[in-house]
């Protein structure tokens, strides 16, 4: 019989029930990157594991995967059984813990009229791709004329595992919001295009926003190397976008990023990083919004270029709450703090 995880203000219990065979079992999670996973210890000659962890600081939610080390020295990483609770995401299913404290945005449960998604696809010379996406219009709006238009980085992901235009659904229908529009863009080799590539900010501003409908205002948006490529645009095109919303941004920087070093376009991002941070003033600056959860890793990151834009003349601010790098801590956020934002710049 499967035995649930448990949570208190203290500690968290798990249970793993395996086969015979297993060598050992941990557990693996964002929040516990440096060192050894923790591992489960045996229970006699049962086949019963158990794991009792601290509550990691800075976080309401624990989304985590298991580690079966079988005899042969084979591993294989599994939700946890035992628990029913799980964070989709585009490189498969997390076990989730909701600890004491949690609580899930009350838009959620909410229904509102969905508006229309249709996808496109612009041809980019640059990229010497097809760039595509899913364009969504508020329910109600007019399918010609001037909108304000959210352009977002990995649109489709934030749509499927955030709730994004749901939530936008929501704040439309309740009058928070004007009649929008949100360009939910896929992205091309994201690792390589999305990395303070001078190319791919070419191509937004030049080629993939120009083909997208008219708008009144823009507003860009992205989550960890989608908003450090939006500030990475806006720097290169400061007309692009009238403010910018960014979440968990990858602000990698060398004296910092012993754990990201191996990314294949470290040096080029922290390069940028620090071209940014170097400048004492800068002509265009635009409203910025960040969040970023307090058990990142990357959390000082984002705090020294709150402060750096801030010095620049930007009306910046950054959200920090409860959570780790994952769609759903983005999703949480979304509401205030996005609604609010372009409230400000489209009511």
């Amino acid at each position: 019989m499967a035995v649930p995880a448990q949570a208190s203000d203290d500690e968290i219990e798990l249970t793993f029930r395996g086969t015979r065979g297993l060598r050992a079992v941990r557990f693996r999670s964002e929040l516990v990157k440096r060192g050894d996973p923790p591992e489960f210890r045996r229970r006699g000659r049962s086949l019963t594991w158990e794991l009792t962890l601290p509550r990691p600081v800075g976080v309401d939610r624990v989304e985590y995967l298991l580690e079966l080390v079988r005899a042969d020295g084979g591993t294989e990483l599994v939700p946890d059984p035992a628990n029913p609770l799980v964070a989709p995401g585009p490189f498969g299913d997390k076990s989730v813990l909701e600890l004491p404290g949690y609580r899930r945005p009350v838009w959620l449960d909410e229904e509102s009229e969905p508006g229309s998604v249709e996808p496109f696809a612009v041809k980019s010379r640059l990229l010497r791709a097809d760039v595509s996406g899913l364009l969504w219009t508020s329910a109600g709006a007019e399918r010609e004329g001037p909108l304000p238009l959210l352009v977002v980085h990995d649109g489709p992901e934030y749509a499927e595992f955030s709730g994004l235009t749901r939530m936008l659904d929501a704040a439309v229908a309740q009058l928070e919001l004007p009649p929008m529009r949100a360009a939910l863009l896929q992205p091309i080799r994201r690792n390589e295009t999305y990395s303070a590539s001078e190319r791919y900010a070419d191509a937004l501003a030049m080629e993939i926003v120009p083909a997208l409908p008219e708008t009144g205002s823009r507003v860009g948006m992205g989550a960890s190397l989608g908003a450090l490529a939006m500030l990475h645009a806006h720097r290169l095109h400061p007309d692009l976008f009238e403010g910018l919303f960014l979440q968990s941004g990858s602000f990698f920087r060398r004296e910092l990023e012993g754990y990201e070093r191996e990314f294949p376009r470290f040096e080029r991002i922290a390069r940028f990083v620090g071209r940014v941070r170097r400048a004492r003033a800068w002509p265009s600056p635009v409203p910025v919004t960040m969040t970023c959860g307090l058990g990142e890793e990357n959390l000082g990151n984002n705090r020294a270029i709150r402060d750096v834009l801030a010095g620049q003349g930007y009306a910046v601010e950054l959200v920090e709450h409860r959570d780790a790098h994952n769609w759903v801590s983005w999703r949480d956020v979304l509401e205030p703090h996005l609604t609010l934002f372009l409230e400000r710049l489209w009511v």
